[in-house]
């Protein structure tokens, strides 16, 4: 374990360095000049798609397998997780108060990479074996750049497919289990037991079943955990002026050692900003446009509208919650990270209440996560071994829930964040390389013109 743990260790220093960061900085950068920044500016137009996509459009019913608002919900189930708790709180005790503004402008930035990734996954979309709807990074790879690029859609597969036992399964049990032995005092192999069986009665009913469960519960507790988030800054109403302080201050100059705290230098805020950044909103990794190639709709564009509002509220508003309420109650010193220092927060705040509400929107965010990602990496399998593989992954999927709640956290952590990364690298050139074609359909669309899903180009 040992060896394997430095292995990992060594690929991370390398594929989280600063050819990462140019690559998801870079391309997202170079994708929101390309729009004119028309993901920012466009924010009320999403919002108002979102709202319309609750129902399908008449005609689009056949067009895909969930509503264009349950695709969001999918996607989003499977960002809102352990990110938002733990994450964001692990960038801050890692990379200081600065880490915070790399997350946003990771988020702003993403916002783009995420509005491109939906735009071409509906666009190369295809139907599979079984009648549904697939697409994604592979896909995109594969129909847009042309067969002899279909290898790296195979590399982005492989990667999805181990990534999601990492980042959406075993991180998140992982995180629950530890959450819930602190506050309950249950038993990690309790916890885990109880998430694989109610995890596997979702699983098991594939993405129609998935993306209805995560329709109801992902609006429930974003919309909680904000409240609750709020509830603490008007609390901590005072302190919300120097926290903000502490953010764009040591965006740009060291955090110096304080308490608990061991001091960061600008590079480790930027790495960790956004690193933990990319985690929680997953723009640039390519997981998101594999639920949206799936919604009912027949214009690419429209979903990707819907699809960058994902990365908004992920980031902007959920991460922002949890890094103020951290921050405003001074907690950040005290030694403590992950999910630990967020529970410190809260119930500093709101004694012998705070730490149930963190416990609890950790089981929740973490269990739709697992949904969400096991959608993901179905989708990934089936890519490399076809339509029948699917019931294989999805069981070996569902065991791994238990054996995430009792692995080492910090193992966990580092083979997610590796696998994470090898995931970005191909989806991150083929958005380059294939964005000349998001430009046009996005001037299209705008334009007035008809701009097609990717099953109506050949017919």
């Amino acid at each position: 374990m040992e060896t394997l743990t430095n292995l990992l260790s060594a690929i991370e220093g390398v594929v989280w360095g600063p050819l990462m960061l140019v690559l998801l900085l870079g391309v997202g950068l170079y994708l929101q000049a390309g729009l004119k920044v028309m993901p920012i500016r466009k924010l009320g137009t999403g919002f108002k798609l979102l709202w319309q996509g609750r129902t399908t459009a008449e005609g689009d019913e056949k067009e895909g397998e969930v509503s264009p608002f349950n695709a969001l919900m999918t996607s989003l189930s499977a960002t809102i997780g352990t990110g938002n708790i733990a994450g964001v709180a692990t960038a801050i005790f890692l990379g200081g108060p600065g880490a915070v503004f790399w997350m946003w402008i990771t988020a702003l930035v993403g916002m783009a990479t995420k509005f491109s990734e939906a735009v071409l996954a509906v666009r190369y979309r295809e139907v599979d074996e079984a009648g549904d709807h697939v697409g994604g990074p592979m896909y995109y790879i594969r129909n847009g750049l042309g067969r002899k690029w279909a290898w790296m859609g195979g590399l982005f597969a492989f990667f999805g497919a181990v990534a999601a036992f990492g980042i959406g399964n075993t991180v998140q049990s992982n995180s629950v289990a530890d959450g819930l032995g602190e506050s309950l005092n249950l038993p990690h192999w309790l916890t885990g037991i109880v998430i694989m069986l109610l995890a596997g009665a979702v699983i098991l009913g594939g993405i129609k079943r998935i993306a209805k469960v995560a329709g109801k519960l992902v609006p429930i507790m974003a919309i909680a955990y904000f409240a609750c988030g709020v509830l603490i800054l008007v609390i901590n109403a005072d302190q919300i002026g120097a926290a903000l302080g502490l953010i764009f201050g040591h965006a740009f100059s060291p955090a110096s050692a304080a308490g608990g705290f061991a001091g960061a230098a600008v590079a480790k805020a930027i790495q960790f900003g956004v690193a933990r950044g990319v985690f929680s909103n997953e723009a640039g990794l390519g997981s998101a446009p594999i639920a949206h190639a799936a919604a009912q709709t027949k214009n690419p564009v429209r979903q990707g509208l819907v699809a960058m509002l994902g990365t908004f509220i992920d980031t902007i508003v959920v991460c922002s919650i949890t890094a103020l309420a951290i921050l405003t109650t001074q907690d950040w010193t005290s030694g403590e990270t992950g999910a630990a220092l967020t529970t410190m927060a809260f119930d500093n705040t709101l004694p012998g209440v705070g730490q149930y509400v963190v416990s609890f929107a950790l089981a929740v965010f973490a269990f739709t996560t697992i949904l969400g990602w096991a959608f993901y990496g179905e989708k990934c399998f089936e890519y490399l071994f076809g339509v029948r593989s699917i019931k294989l992954y999805r069981v070996v999927y569902i065991l791994a829930i238990l054996a995430g709640a009792v692995a080492p956290l910090d193992f966990v952590w580092l083979m997610a964040s590796v696998f994470n990364a090898l995931m970005a690298i191909p989806n991150l050139i083929a958005l380059a390389l294939l964005s000349p074609v998001v430009f046009k359909l996005t001037k299209d669309y705008f334009a007035g013109k008809t701009v097609l899903p990717g099953e109506d180009l050949n017919r």
